[in-house]
């Protein structure tokens, strides 16, 4: 998914008693523990967070972020990381976004978005992409709400993000009716 311009990134603060900090060193454990109860769809291996972002500490500090419950534990992240040739061009990237699930629907995700899409654009980026995986949905709507739109290369692709759509559609559909009979 891409967002041609960093502009208007919407705008979400995060609830009370929560906070945000940037990476320090001995945080790709912390990384770790995060993304492997969050996430059931990758191999979050031992070697992955160097794979993924290198060594260079001075650069994660930029770019990786952590949100920090009302005890300062860390329960999420999300990294504002680069590609320089993402479609022949500079872009900045939202990289491996991630909140453990026990504290998924409080209100965090939006704001953490905020955070490191802002980031992006104070580190000189002009657009952004994101990869994701077509089973995750809400993320996918999320996603959809920050103004990141599908990258289509393909007519099977477009078959498949009409699928995907239809689903994000049918899950706002079902979160409204429920908000409104509650």
């Amino acid at each position: 998914m891409t967002r041609d311009s960093l502009e208007s990134i919407p705008q979400f603060a995060l609830p009370e008693n929560y906070s945000a900090r940037w990476f320090r060193p001995g945080d790709d454990v912390i990384w770790r523990q995060i993304q492997s109860v969050s996430d059931q769809l990758n191999d979050i291996t031992a070697g992955l967070f160097h794979e993924q972002f290198g060594a260079d500490i001075e650069v994660l500090r930029q770019r990786q972020c952590y949100l920090l419950d009302e005890n300062g534990t860390a329960i999420g992240t999300a990294t504002a990381w680069f590609d320089d040739d993402y479609e022949g061009g500079r872009y900045g990237r939202l990289h491996w976004v991630a909140i453990v699930p026990k504290m998924q629907g409080r209100g965090l995700a939006k704001p953490l978005l905020t955070i490191v899409c802002n980031r992006l654009k104070e580190l000189g980026h002009r657009r952004a992409y994101l990869n994701t995986s077509s089973g995750r949905i809400p993320a996918i709507g999320l996603y959809l709400q920050f103004g990141f739109t599908p990258a289509v290369n393909s007519a099977k692709e477009a078959d498949l993000w009409r699928e995907i759509l239809e689903q994000v559609d049918q899950g706002n559909s079902l979160r409204t009716n429920n908000h409104l009979t509650q």
